[in-house]
């Protein structure tokens, strides 16, 4: 066979064995652990390839949220556990 059909034939091999190379680390270094994080209710920075726990303001500011409606949506947002209601006193 032709010396340069080999030769294209061996380049063509290598580069496709070199793409496949990098999809499967770009699968196993970023694809799967972003689907990890986002799954588990965190912020995903595909930069530095941090997981990093959301933060609710009012835990910054120490103000409460009045709301307990807005409060029980906010730490569902972020995947806390919502703490129930008190029942109320029996007299």
């Amino acid at each position: 066979m032709n010396p340069n059909i080999e030769r294209l034939k061996l380049i063509f091999i290598g580069l496709f064995a070199v793409i496949v190379v990098g999809v499967l680390v770009w699968q196993v270094g970023w694809i799967m652990p972003q689907k990890k994080c986002e799954g588990a209710h965190k912020w995903w920075d595909g930069d530095e390839r941090v997981c990093a726990q959301p933060v609710l303001i009012s835990d910054i500011t120490g103000r409460t949220i009045q709301d307990k409606k807005a409060e029980a949506e906010a730490k569902s947002a972020i995947g806390r556990p919502v703490a129930p209601a008190p029942a109320a006193a029996k007299p």
